[in-house]
């Protein structure tokens, strides 16, 4: 799939700037590489949206055996996520961004079909579904929601009705606190209240939202209580990157052992991101399923796990400075 390569360049790209001129084109050398890469992912009508698996000859779930016979056909299609994150990272002209924009307000709930998958105090809110496909039930992704809203504030594009929902969506998890209670039903494709706050503190550092910031000081101290917990070191990582894009310098600097760093930052305990199959099921059936771990896939990335870590020390260097 493309999704890790597009954080890979995302992030490397965000912190460039901060890097010494030798590390910066070390930079350059690995997006160069990757950037072409994307074109195998890419809509097969032409259109500027981004699927998780190739669309050139697809290949669904690679190296999985009996699940390889999917390969015929698409199963899923294009998907908010992998749109934005890849458009950034191949860092498109604003006319691109702002053509998808009007095209992503097709497809939020309650605009041709209503959502079942969430907690009925989420299910009127017109906010933006995951998926690009007409044909897909409405899923909701808290984390999502910060990646395309983050797109947003990127390219500058007017908020929309399906925006300000997406907004409105966010604050009342916040406010219910469900992102802690009930991760995977608000964040069925990342599913940790880890990974929820890192999506959030990475929007809230790049544009002001009133409605979140509202939420600042309790974020802070999740983050903060989460760090107590026994847990991969990752997501320790994950949560000293969120309390410093929030302004908060961490107490500790988080350093492993060097003789076990590679093994310990490269840990297949940690997945940031999971293919979730039970994500638009009704609410019961989707919970049990998640619960089971059934049609659930972990997607472990060695090399994001390294940028994950070259970032925070990126950031604990600048909150220093």
């Amino acid at each position: 799939n493309a999704f890790y390569t597009g954080l890979i360049v995302f992030t490397l790209e965000n912190i460039k700037s901060k890097l010494t001129n030798y590390q910066q084109q070390i930079v350059e050398n690995i997006s160069s590489k990757a950037r072409p890469t994307f074109t195998k992912f890419k809509n097969q009508n032409g259109r500027n949206t981004y699927n998780f698996w190739p669309t050139d000859t697809p290949v669904i779930f690679p190296n999985s055996g009996w699940m390889n016979l999917f390969n015929k056909r698409q199963a899923l299609p294009d998907d908010l996520d992998d749109t934005v994150m890849i458009l950034m990272a191949l860092n498109e002209k604003k006319s691109t961004a702002d053509s998808i924009h009007q095209l992503m307000q097709l497809f939020a709930n309650n605009t041709s079909k209503k959502i079942n998958s969430t907690l009925s105090s989420l299910s009127e809110i017109p906010a933006y579904s995951v998926w690009f496909g007409k044909k897909m039930p409405i899923d909701f992704d808290i984390s999502v929601l910060a990646n395309v809203l983050y797109f947003v504030s990127r390219y500058q594009l007017p908020y929309t009705h399906a925006d300000s929902a997406s907004v409105e969506l966010i604050e009342k998890i916040l406010k219910e606190n469900i992102h802690l209670s009930e991760a995977t039903v608000v964040s069925p494709h990342y599913g940790t209240p880890e990974i929820i706050l890192y999506h959030l503190s990475r929007l809230m550092a790049s544009t002001t939202i009133p409605a979140l910031e509202n939420f600042k000081p309790d974020l802070i101290q999740q983050a903060i209580s989460l760090q107590q917990n026994d847990q991969p070191l990752l997501n320790h990582i994950l949560l000293s990157s969120s309390l410093i894009n929030w302004g908060v310098k961490p107490d500790t600097r988080i350093v492993p052992s060097v003789k076990s760093l590679q093994e310990t930052i490269e840990n297949e305990n940690f997945s940031f991101f999971i293919a979730n199959m039970a994500s638009m099921l009704p609410l019961q059936l989707k919970k049990i399923l998640t619960a089971s771990t059934f049609g659930k896939f972990q997607y472990y990335c060695p090399a994001y796990n390294n940028v994950l870590f070259l970032e925070n020390i990126v950031l604990y260097n600048s909150i220093n400075q």
